[in-house]
């Protein structure tokens, strides 16, 4: 069997509890992730999300295990992974565009400055920046702004890897959907492998191919892989009405809200570290041709 385009091997990470012992947060982290592919990670705070993310940006070392991107070990900070944080992490002196300009000069050295600029500018289009907006520094632009330009920013380097740890937790409702819509379209135009870590189970549906959900900590492990049977392009008004929606998010919210707990400081079986899939699909011949028939799923919390 091929190995996949991101692999994480075995990935476990303690540190000191204050009283002389360890505290392991997760174990054994171990799955896949293939080439062109979006992943989302869902689970408690705590439980190591935003660890695994910083290891995966070369920002960390685990306290075992391995992490490997297209064949070769992962080691520290790399223009291959790029990270869009939910803080924005602009540069405050630079404007939008020179902030988007600095890292593809870095990726690109052999540019003109023309055309780094023409690559800057077009993908802070993409995020819907175009006009005297891109002169402004972070200072004068409104928090949506600025994570257009972080979006922008990493997109424009094309990274193998992006990594997006909670982007739109600090938006409102509104912005949040406008930027993920775009977010979308700019990932299916480029066909960038994503990672991104959310506490929002509809956003992750909305977004990903897979859901990977975790336990609560201690000795947290990637228990299950939730694919998303949705078919692309989804749009959020639409994607409620398809059969699968519901049982998917009464899925998720169902682990997060109970089983996540059960699970909880239980060690993973060494034997078996890959998390178990799960595949919900009720897009049946008989439920497609006789739609009004067919129960509806509502969510859990309704």
């Amino acid at each position: 069997m091929s190995k996949p385009f991101l692999s994480i091997e075995r990935l476990t990470q303690k540190f000191p509890d204050g009283q002389g012992g360890t505290l392991t947060v997760f174990e054994n982290a171990t799955f896949g992730i293939e080439k062109g592919e979006f992943v989302c990670i869902l689970g408690h705070s705590g439980c190591g999300k935003s660890t695994i993310m910083n290891i995966l940006a070369g920002l960390a070392e685990p306290t075992s295990g391995v992490v490997k991107m297209d064949g070769y070990e992962v080691s520290g900070p790399s223009l291959d992974r790029g990270v869009v944080f939910q803080n924005y992490s602009l540069l405050p002196w630079l404007s939008a565009l020179k902030n988007v300009t600095f890292g593809v000069k870095a990726r690109e050295p052999g540019w003109s400055k023309a055309k780094v600029e023409e690559h800057a500018r077009q993908y802070l289009a993409m995020v819907g920046l175009e006009g005297d907006v891109v002169y402004r520094k972070p200072s004068q632009l409104s928090g949506g702004m600025r994570q257009r330009v972080s979006i922008a920013r990493a997109f424009a380097n094309h990274p193998k890897l992006l990594l997006l740890d909670e982007p739109f937790g600090a938006l409102d409702a509104l912005t949040r959907g406008t930027i993920q819509d775009e977010l979308l379209k700019i990932w299916s135009g480029t066909g960038q492998t994503v990672f991104m870590i959310t506490h929002d189970i509809d956003e992750a549906i909305l977004l990903a191919d897979r859901i990977l959900l975790m336990t609560n900590g201690p000795f947290a492990r990637v228990a299950e892989s939730v694919e998303i049977t949705i078919p692309r392009p989804r749009s959020r008004t639409e994607i409620v009405e398809h059969p699968n929606y519901y049982a998917i998010r009464n899925h998720l919210v169902q682990f997060l809200g109970q089983r996540s707990k059960e699970l909880a400081g239980q060690k993973s079986d060494s034997t078996e570290l890959r998390p178990d899939t799960v595949r919900i699909d009720h897009t049946d011949a008989e439920a497609v041709e006789n739609p009004e028939t067919s129960p509806r799923l509502r969510a859990v919390n309704e």
